[in-house]
């Protein structure tokens, strides 16, 4: 019989590629419910699995819930219940650890606080890469088991081959700021090295709430100096509302190269869409990402960065080696297919184990 999974989230793209693209699984995930908030279609922020109350009225339609991302606005006490009741209806839980530290948080105690709960009542967890696996044990003492994140991008785009540019397009995404981003000093280095690398020109995308003077999230240092560096012809910058998944693709592949502008992070999905579409990255060390995928580190020193321990050298020295070197880290997509087999088959069995585990406790 299929286990049905209740997963938070069911809808997100990573949740998505944990099955097979083919449908060959045992698993069933139930579908997100629709969030009470008056929200679009797809959206499945914030998860009502979560809610109190929602495990003890639907424990009937699922035999394991996973929780993977989502909990931002959950209290510990409010997860410490839903764990409770997952226990009362004897339902295993699951945990994914995606991110050590929230990119939405300003400060890191309630994530450590939200973490703590749901891992020391997981009767499995898994996590990305070896080093973040290794900072969980350290941290938590839980043994976590490490799955490769699957792909990003879908057919026909992950086989598409790369249209050759113009020039060496260096770009960074200011999207709509979150706590952990910080683009402005990067932007800045790389206008400073770009006279050291011919032909280079850096291309500056910015949500137009972000550039909005008066709107909630104006960033107020981060907009007038774009402009005036536009205004000098230092940077391409684009103004624009979130792009579709279509619109991303092929953003990143009119790119070189991708610079991550993040002051602490763990893993990152950007990076895998970058690695699918052939787009170098250069990501800061403060997290896991040279695990996760191949990439060129900089280090993240400064007053607002979580400093990183590899040594990694500075921006500037990572934007010359890319320029110089041209890495092509493009993901072969017969492996990508692959992996995404192996992956459905990892959390089949993990599944299969909790739920033994759960009926050998239960005779």
């Amino acid at each position: 019989m299929s286990p049905v999974i209740a997963s938070v989230p069911a809808g997100h793209v990573y949740v998505r590629h944990l099955s097979p693209p083919d449908g060959d699984t045992t698993v069933r995930r139930l579908p997100d419910p629709r969030p009470r908030a008056d929200v679009p279609d797809a959206q499945w922020w914030p998860p009502r699995m979560l809610e109190p109350g929602w495990v003890d009225e639907h424990a009937g339609e699922f035999d394991v819930m996973h929780v993977h991302f989502g909990f931002d606005a959950v209290s510990p006490d409010e997860l410490a219940d839903v764990v409770a009741s997952l226990r009362r209806h004897r339902r295993p839980l699951v945990v994914t650890v995606h991110d050590l530290r929230n990119p939405h948080h300003h400060d890191r105690a309630l994530h450590d606080a939200q973490l703590g709960v749901l891992l020391d009542a997981a009767d499995a967890v898994l996590t990305l890469t070896p080093g973040a696996a290794a900072e969980i044990e350290l941290r938590w003492g839980r043994a976590a088991r490490v799955v490769p994140h699957p792909h990003v991008v879908e057919e026909p785009r992950l086989s598409q081959p790369r249209v050759a540019g113009s020039g060496f397009v260096i770009g960074v995404h200011a999207k709509s700021l979150r706590a952990g981003m910080d683009p402005l000093p990067v932007i800045e280095e790389i206008v400073a090295t770009l006279p050291d690398l011919p032909g280079a020109r850096l291309r500056v995308d910015a949500h137009t709430d972000v550039m909005t003077p008066g709107h909630p999230r104006h960033v107020t240092d981060l907009e007038p100096r774009l402009r005036e560096l536009a205004a000098r012809d230092e940077v391409d910058l684009h103004v624009h509302d979130y792009f579709s998944d279509d619109e991303l693709w092929d953003y990143l592949q009119s790119l070189d190269v991708s610079v991550l502008p993040y002051r602490f992070g763990t893993h990152s999905g950007w990076l895998e869409a970058c690695h699918d579409l052939g787009t170098t990255v250069v990501a800061p060390d403060c997290g896991h990402y040279a695990d996760q995928g191949p990439c060129l580190l900089y280090g993240a020193s400064g007053a607002t960065r979580s400093t990183g321990e590899g040594g990694a050298p500075p921006l500037r020295e990572a934007l010359l080696a890319s320029h110089r070197d041209r890495p092509s880290w493009r993901a072969d997509p017969a492996q990508r297919r692959r992996e995404r087999h192996e992956i459905s088959r990892v959390h089949e069995q993990v599944y299969a184990a909790v739920l033994a585990d759960v009926a050998s406790r239960s005779a």
